[in-house]
């Protein structure tokens, strides 16, 4: 996401719906070491390491320790059982994660840096080349903006890999692959010409099918922003907010 206009578009036409399930991989996580805990655990630390080790870059630390900083703090998040601390019903996750990472740096690091990195933990890599690319030319901005705009780009990454998924089990790829790139375009900035002949439609049915592409999009990304928040109340209010952090 461009930061721009285009951005705000993410809100048009969003309309309300009732999510069912909330912060599911948290409560899964919680409770201990058992196999399920740890996989809940793992995806957890897939789906949101990126803000954290932004975070953490942008404090001064390098990549090799960012790293290990991310990934040890998720290891403790269990160990600890930290989770248990975490409550929908408390606020956003976005801010639980940056909170609890703070205090690990203070309460846990210090204390643990003497020893083995990661414990002995045989952690994978973490693939950071693209956030790296990121963060260069940021250097004069906080550490919480760089991490809530990353968060939002998390979780727009997330959204766009659900949509993707529905379409390729669909069998229906080439389609998005030919009008994902129009998903945040402005009125006008849309060549329906070109989507048409690239699809073998008609330009109204073009017409149509990005339209319902990009509802489609702003569904899944709202589901994203629900797993995140204690209310069907606030997904309008994180919305906006994660909206204008990708506009800053």
């Amino acid at each position: 996401m461009s930061k721009d206009s285009n951005t705000t578009r993410l809100l048009d036409d969003a309309g309300r719906f009732f999510a069912t399930t909330r912060w599911t991989q948290v409560f899964a996580a919680r409770g201990g070491e058992s196999p399920q805990s740890t996989e809940a655990l793992e995806a957890l630390c897939r789906a949101y390491w990126r803000p954290l080790y932004s975070w953490l870059r942008r404090q001064g630390r390098t990549a090799h320790d960012a790293q290990d900083l991310t990934q040890e703090f998720f290891a403790r998040l269990l160990e600890k059982d930290w989770l248990s601390a975490a409550d929908r019903e408390k606020g956003r996750f976005r801010t639980f994660l940056l909170v609890a990472l703070k205090r690990f740096l203070s309460d846990e690091w210090d204390r643990s840096r003497a020893q083995k990195r990661g414990g002995g933990r045989p952690f994978e890599p973490l693939d950071t080349e693209l956030i790296e690319r990121r963060l260069s030319g940021t250097d004069q901005e906080a550490p919480e903006r760089v991490y809530e705009r990353q968060w939002a780009l998390t979780l727009l990454e997330r959204a766009l890999g659900r949509l993707r998924e529905e379409f390729e089990q669909a069998g229906r790829r080439d389609e998005f692959d030919a009008m994902k790139d129009y998903l945040t375009a402005g009125r006008g900035e849309i060549p329906y010409s070109q989507v048409a002949a690239r699809l073998n439609l008609e330009e109204g049915a073009a017409r149509v099918a990005v339209h319902r592409l990009r509802k489609r999009f702003r569904e899944i990304f709202r589901l994203e922003i629900a797993e995140t928040v204690a209310r069907d109340e606030d997904i309008d209010d994180e919305l906006r907010y994660l909206v204008a952090a990708l506009a800053r």
